[in-house]
């Protein structure tokens, strides 16, 4: 008998590429529009802050990409979550759920705990990374109050994996749209000072990313509470596990380093973008807001598509693995070419509604950000894909050459190419942007490779463990 055969066998009966493309849709639909709630709170603080001023705007921009690259490194333990989860799900062992997710929490809580003074303490470092004096002095502030966020942000992430990998997606979308709603009530009062409230600007918007932030831990947890009481999953949380604990550390951390490549380039960009000043800077942040917004489809469809090649890994269906990724990676196609034409044919009304029509930079911004959104127009393929197949090679647990493959992509191609033309060309923020597509582009094709010609063959040959 073939290794085929024996990975094949008692399996129910095989999925079509519409069925598969279906089942895709039912179970990213609502994880999309939760990443798509989660984007809008950025994008309520950048438009809000906008409407406030340009210095406040920059400030965010910078602070939050800052907050957001420190969060994506220890997030790998809740990436982790998802695919142990759903392999566990497959095989009904209701004991490795739980193990998974609570080492999960306390690896991601920990984290976060240790982060919490490279955010508190951060002037210093910006200066040394070049930042104006004023920039650095307003992100500052707005990362002292943000960064106690990044603990309940933690719990939140984990606990996002562990639903989207038993399939109950919405319970994701409906805590994501009540963070968006309760972050525009709390911004309006603290940053403009409404109704009576301190007005705080930039730390107005800091104060309600970590209220929001708690709100959505909270709900969460009575959820799971309430909704999975056979789990138990929070009954002796405070005892370690060992061994469940270096499962999702093995499998995680490469996953936190790969987002970690990904995250430090565009972290990289938006610094490179305040030495080019605070206009150039603060239209960088409105089309990376944008694109973000558009990207949420494709980072839906990638949690999705590591449920799908989980449970198919923990059932041994290779057949299914392999129709679903290819149904995944045209879903993903069909999106980018749709965002394409929207940033190429309405650039200007989508830059504008970020900026006062009474601010004075109101039209160099606008100029610069059309620009660039003309670029982000370019790497939506490139960026789509890449993090599809991503989401494929993390649900069959393959982790650790795919996070050299984005650091080779992204550092060793985008991030020169973006400061060569961006600096030593002179093409300004387009060239750096240039760079954003290079790396981009690199990563899809390098992990399209690893996941067809490697990953697929391995399981093929009956090898399922570890990579």
């Amino acid at each position: 008998m073939t290794h085929t055969s024996a990975l094949t066998s008692s399996q129910p009966p095989a999925q079509s590429f519409a069925q598969h493309m279906r089942a895709l849709a039912v179970l990213g639909l609502p994880l999309m529009v939760g990443h798509l709630g989660q984007v809008a709170i950025h994008v309520t603080d950048t438009i809000m802050l906008g409407w406030y001023s340009v210095e406040a705007l920059a400030a965010a921009v910078l602070g939050s990409t800052i907050f957001y690259t420190v969060f994506v490194l220890g997030s790998g333990a809740a990436w982790a979550v998802l695919p142990l989860v759903a392999q566990a799900a497959a095989q009904e062992d209701e004991q490795r759920i739980r193990r998974a997710t609570r080492m999960g929490l306390w690896l991601g809580v920990g984290y976060a705990i240790l982060s919490l003074p490279l955010l508190i303490w951060s002037e210093p470092i910006l200066r040394l990374l070049g930042q104006p004096e004023v920039l650095a002095e307003n992100t500052a502030r707005y990362l002292r109050i943000a960064g106690w966020g990044m603990i309940p942000a933690m719990g939140v992430m984990v606990l996002k994996s562990y639903f989207a990998a038993l399939e109950r997606p919405r319970i994701v979308l409906w805590v994501t749209v009540l963070a968006a709603i309760a972050n525009v009530i709390v911004n309006y009062l603290l940053i403009f000072g409404s109704f009576g409230f301190p007005e705080m600007g930039v730390q107005g918007a800091a104060v309600a990313s970590v209220l929001v932030h708690l709100l959505s831990l909270v709900v969460m947890v009575a959820y799971g509470l309430r909704m999975r009481p056979q789990d138990a999953l929070f009954q002796r949380i405070w005892r370690p596990d060992w061994q469940a604990m270096g499962e999702v550390f093995r499998l995680g951390w490469p996953i936190g380093l790969t987002n970690l490549s990904e995250s430090g380039l565009f972290t990289a960009s938006a610094l490179m973008m305040g030495w080019l000043g605070t206009v150039t800077l603060a239209a960088h942040g409105i089309a990376i807001q944008i694109a973000s917004a558009t990207f949420m489809f494709h980072m839906g469809l990638s949690n999705a598509a590591t449920v799908r090649a989980g449970r198919a890994l923990g059932r041994k269906d290779l057949p299914g693995l392999m129709r679903g990724g290819r149904a995944a990676l045209f879903l993903s196609f069909l999106f980018a070419a749709a965002t394409i034409i929207v940033f190429l044919a309405v650039p200007e009304p989508l830059i504008g509604a970020f900026v006062d029509p009474r601010e004075a930079e109101r039209t160099a911004i606008i100029a610069a950000g059309v620009g660039l959104l003309a670029m982000a127009a370019l790497f939506q393929l490139a960026d789509g894909l890449q993090v599809t197949v991503l989401g494929l090679l993390r649900g069959v647990q393959d982790t650790r050459v795919p996070m050299w493959y984005a650091a080779l992509s992204y550092w060793g191609v985008g991030m020169p190419i973006g400061y060569v033309a961006g600096f030593v060309l002179g093409w300004g923020g387009i060239g750096v942007w240039i760079g954003l597509i290079a790396g981009l582009s690199a990563a899809a094709a390098l992990l399209m490779a690893r996941f067809w010609w490697h990953s697929v063959p391995r399981l093929e040959a009956g090898h399922t463990g570890p990579f």
